[in-house]
């Protein structure tokens, strides 16, 4: 797969999203990282079919880790985050890779112009593993 210089990479899972961009050719990417921004997760109400889901949802041990609704929360302050940088034309073409719960999560939150610049999706967690890697995946 042919991946644009500049595209975008979103990497994602339940609580890490990191940034790269292409800074290579098309047909030899190299990405760079970029600033990920913080993101709040407000929107509690994203997994709420999963929550009433006793089997699928995982109970709080009281140790700050994140359940299910905290997952999907966070997916879906990525997804509303890209959906704001490509109305705003920061980004113009994008990649989504992100373990299947948080993807699945996420395209429930895609605005039309995201799903015109994105390129492809790749349901698989990535997150914290090096850039060759990731770009490996991509293009198999």
């Amino acid at each position: 797969m042919l991946l644009p210089h500049g595209t975008v990479f979103a990497i994602v899972d339940g609580e890490n999203f990191e940034l790269y961009r292409n800074s290579g050719r098309e047909g030899a990417p190299r990405l760079t990282s970029l600033d990920a921004p913080e993101l709040e997760a407000t929107n509690f109400s994203a997994g709420f079919r999963r929550h009433d889901a006793p089997k699928r949802h995982q109970a709080r041990t009281g140790d700050g880790s994140n359940d299910a609704l905290d997952e999907s929360a966070h997916a879906a302050a990525v997804a509303g985050w890209l959906n704001q940088q490509v109305l705003d034309r920061e980004i113009a073409q994008l990649v989504i890779v992100a373990d299947p719960r948080s993807l699945g999560e996420m395209r429930r939150h895609y605005h039309k112009e995201l799903k015109d610049a994105l390129i492809t999706e790749v349901p698989k967690n990535l997150a914290g593993r090096p850039s060759d890697e990731i770009i490996k995946v991509i293009q198999r």
